[in-house]
């Protein structure tokens, strides 16, 4: 008897709880908070603060906008973590519960494998975001003296197999730069840059190295006839000691060619622009790697920046449409935007207005 009172009392109050609020807002009652009534699947959302990961070139233009959204919006600022675009879209692939990223961040275009493993992960909606230009370079202190280097340079520095001379391939011999080109200093090759997961690397692999690669002839013709061949001589780097793997951290690469000046780094020309009185950029090509020549496309070694967002989160943790919209604001990402203050190198008006376009209506990604 006691048992059955005590569920009465419980209906009772219930049935008294849900007139009252009925009672108070009559049709208009505002709708009740439901952040803790989810589905199963919901539950997986249950989040309220952006994570981003990927790549560290991108990484300090993320940052600069999520303290910027953070402080402007009612939306807590999002976590920004520097992974490497590599490792940025592993862990954006992996998953859509919310121990995975919203967002990766990326110094080059995503790889058609990328998709395939998100797909397979359930992640079939992804919206690319192109944000800007940015320069590589291969950088040293200003207590040295600055270089003026060809593509073909930088190939014979740092390839783990050279032309012979013969037609065929040897391994690096070259300890100086001078060994690689008479007009070139006698110091030894040191050159410290990004792990394999990192999207600078790929793109300093792709521009600058296959660059170099490809002005032998017989190289160039052998991408026609035997493209692993040629991809695996072009794209492979040195592994005696001339080249050190680094770290994703490329302010930690700065801070040791300021302790060795002997030494040279590789990482984006943001890092440059923020460390000007300390280190410098190589001429490349004739081309040294300033704002101007990356914007107008004459520095050889410069490539486009992007970031992928899970179009699927979008509704379900809060503040993600806000957030691509101040990314891709005139006053962040526009030619006067903060973002070029800190080093990137913005769209053309006409195809930052494309690319807002597109993000506005949350067109998903199709690659060519």
């Amino acid at each position: 008897m006691m048992k059955e009172m005590t569920m009465l009392s419980k209906i009772m109050t219930a049935s008294v709880f849900a007139l009252s609020l009925s009672a108070c807002g009559g049709k208009d009652a505002p709708t009740l908070p439901t952040d803790n009534i989810h589905t199963p699947a919901q539950t997986d959302y249950m989040r309220s603060q952006i994570k981003i990961v990927g790549s560290s070139t991108v990484y300090p233009f993320a940052t600069a906008v999520a303290e910027n959204f953070g402080r402007t919006t009612k939306f807590k600022t999002p976590i920004v973590e520097s992974t490497g675009s590599g490792g940025g879209l592993k862990l954006f692939c992996s998953g859509l519960a919310a121990n995975h990223p919203d967002i990766t961040n990326a110094s080059r275009r995503i790889k058609a494998s990328e998709v395939k493993r998100c797909a397979e992960n359930g992640i079939n909606d992804i919206i690319e975001v192109k944000i800007g230009y940015d320069g590589i370079v291969l950088a040293n202190s200003r207590k040295s003296p600055r270089l003026e280097l060809s593509l073909k340079d930088v190939f014979l520095a740092l390839a783990k197999n050279v032309p012979d001379g013969h037609g065929g391939t040897t391994a690096n011999p070259y300890k100086t730069w001078n060994d690689v080109n008479s007009a070139l200093p006698k110091v030894n090759i040191e050159v410290m840059g990004p792990p394999p997961t990192s999207g600078t690397r790929d793109a300093f692999v792709e521009l600058a190295m296959e660059g170099g690669c490809k002005t032998f002839d017989w190289v160039k013709a052998l991408k026609k006839t035997d493209k692993p061949t040629y991809k695996t001589l072009c794209h492979t780097i040195r592994e005696d000691g001339a080249f050190v793997e680094a770290g994703e951290n490329d302010n930690l690469i700065v801070q040791k060619l300021n302790a060795n000046p002997s030494a040279f780094g590789i990482f984006g020309f943001s890092f440059l622009d923020q460390n000007v009185d300390s280190v410098q950029g190589s001429v490349v090509n004739g081309k040294a790697p300033t704002f101007e020549n990356i914007s107008n496309g004459s520095y050889p070694v410069s490539r486009s920046l992007f970031f992928y967002v899970k179009k699927d989160n979008i509704g379900k943790v809060p503040g993600i449409t806000e957030y691509l919209a101040e990314f891709m604001s005139d006053k962040a990402s526009g030619a006067d935007g903060y973002l070029a203050e800190k080093g990137l190198i913005p769209m053309t008006d006409t195809e930052h207005e494309k690319w807002e376009t597109s993000i506005r209506a949350l067109e998903t990604l199709t690659l060519d």
